[in-house]
């Protein structure tokens, strides 16, 4: 990645709904330069969708959790096709370290994170987990400072 893939990504991200012909003249470079550019940060699994944003505190869903679980051995797949069946996860990690999985959960209620804490201990895969309920987000999911120092050359 180099300096104009971090200008043509950050613009795209400060502009989601502009066209090829606007970020080209945004960036100062040929609409061809940017749909090639484009093309390849797809291509190469950089920019992975162009979907909205979505906000689940409006959406319904005002509880955030970090669920980790510990997994009977040689059982991941198992607990991860279980927990694909469960809508309000959103995200599933392999991790180090005490849990073998970090799940990012979200709920309607307390009650509710308990009924989906439930279905995940339904698998017969998971053996255990622990649950933190986020109280705030100090600073939400961002990819621009790092674009940024992606390609500012390291000292040696």
């Amino acid at each position: 990645m180099d300096a104009l893939d971090a200008r043509l990504l950050t613009t795209m991200r400060a502009h989601p709904r502009v066209g090829l012909t606007e970020l080209a003249r945004l960036l100062g470079v040929a609409r061809g330069t940017v749909q090639a550019r484009v093309e390849k940060l797809v291509s190469r699994g950089i920019v992975v969708d162009f979907g909205p944003t979505i906000d689940p505190v409006p959406a319904g869903y005002p509880i955030l959790a970090f669920v980790m679980m510990q997994i009977t051995q040689g059982r991941v797949a198992e607990a991860v096709e279980a927990l694909g069946d469960v809508p309000e996860i959103l995200e599933v990690h392999g991790t180090s370290g005490q849990a073998d999985l970090l799940c990012r959960v979200v709920a309607r209620s307390t009650a509710h994170l308990q009924d989906i804490i439930a279905t995940i201990l339904s698998s017969p895969a998971v053996q255990r987990t622990d649950t933190t309920i986020a109280l705030s987000t100090q600073i939400p999911y961002r990819i621009d400072p790092l674009l940024t120092t992606a390609t500012t050359p390291t000292p040696p």
